[in-house]
């Protein structure tokens, strides 16, 4: 069996970057790679797998886990958590939609009272003007 990459310094920066900024949000080193929980619940799970790929795994609303599963690569749908979904990191990653997916995993996970905190995009600044 292939031993599992550590993720690179670069990646757990990047990613430390966009979850720490939530309340409470703490990084820790996980059984292989690295996570991020608030109180008792895991946000985020980043670890090389033994195809030398690196991954990503976070929490989604139950409707959207389906969907997340039918788009395929790079996303994926984890073999544990009826709301975990993944994401394969490399060079087209889109760190804007991942820091949302983030972002979402985050509030999910959260006590109310600090997801209340995190500022999210209204429904009026993400929809399409109208012609």
């Amino acid at each position: 069996m292939a031993e599992r990459p550590p993720v690179p310094v670069e990646m757990v920066s990047r990613l430390g970057a966009l979850l720490t900024r939530f309340p409470d949000c703490l990084e820790e080193d996980a059984w292989t790679g690295v996570r991020w929980r608030v109180g008792d619940a895991m946000v985020a799970h980043v670890f090389g797998g033994e195809d030398q790929l690196f991954r990503i795994v976070f929490r989604a609303e139950p409707g959207e886990v389906l969907a997340f599963e039918r788009l395929g690569p790079p996303y994926f749908r984890a073999s544990w958590g009826e709301n975990t979904v993944g994401l394969l990191l490399d060079d087209a990653t889109d760190w804007e939609e991942l820091a949302e997916l983030l972002t979402d995993s985050y509030c999910l996970m959260a006590p109310p009272r600090l997801a209340e905190q995190v500022p999210r995009p209204s429904l009026h600044e993400t929809a399409e003007p109208q012609a």
